[in-house]
């Protein structure tokens, strides 16, 4: 599936809602934990800010991940995702609950996973993203294939397509690179 670029982009065009991943995906998948237990992650802030301009954009966006931290609470905060599920058994259950929710129709939602759990909701959705080091499956069934790795700007290089596919992104980005008017 992934090899066709126009499919993806007129997939991308009706997106009003797109989940993601955490580990694998917002994080390169390494788990870090404190000699207290405390599980850490870092998280690419070249990905957050693509996940701003998708919200600035109208787009609805979640997180929808199988493990629970707190700092993904602290991170999903940050960036102002009302949306987050975590320690979720059955992701594509918690989307059907969440397009219900949005009245929204499974065509104009997009998820991006990086590992087996994910297929079965990646493969429901309207649109599909994954990383490039996503598992060889997920990547076979995946709409695009970003060239970036999880938790190294994957995330980022999503959001940008999607935002170039409907349109958005050239007047998203305007006010950073308009010339200095001093």
């Amino acid at each position: 599936m992934s090899d066709s670029r126009s499919e993806a982009r007129m997939r991308a065009r009706r997106l009003k809602l797109m989940a993601f991943d955490v580990d694998g995906v917002l994080s390169d998948g390494s788990l870090f934990y404190s000699d207290e237990g405390i599980e850490l992650k870092a998280f690419n802030t070249l990905d957050g800010f693509g996940l701003k301009l998708l919200a600035e954009a109208g787009i609805t966006v979640a997180i929808i991940t199988g493990r629970r931290a707190r700092c993904v609470e602290l991170r999903a905060q940050n960036l102002g995702i009302v949306h987050l599920h975590q320690a979720v058994d059955d992701k594509l259950a918690q989307m059907r609950r969440l397009l219900a929710e949005l009245r929204l129709d499974v065509a104009e939602a997009g998820y991006m996973g990086d590992d087996l759990p994910d297929l079965p909701l990646m493969r429901a959705c309207g649109f599909s993203v994954t990383p490039h080091d996503a598992h060889p499956l997920v990547r076979e069934h995946a709409w695009l294939t970003t060239g970036r790795d999880g938790g190294r700007g994957a995330v980022r290089e999503a959001c940008e397509f999607i935002l170039e596919a409907q349109g958005r992104l050239q007047d998203l980005i305007a006010p950073y690179v308009a010339p200095d008017r001093r």
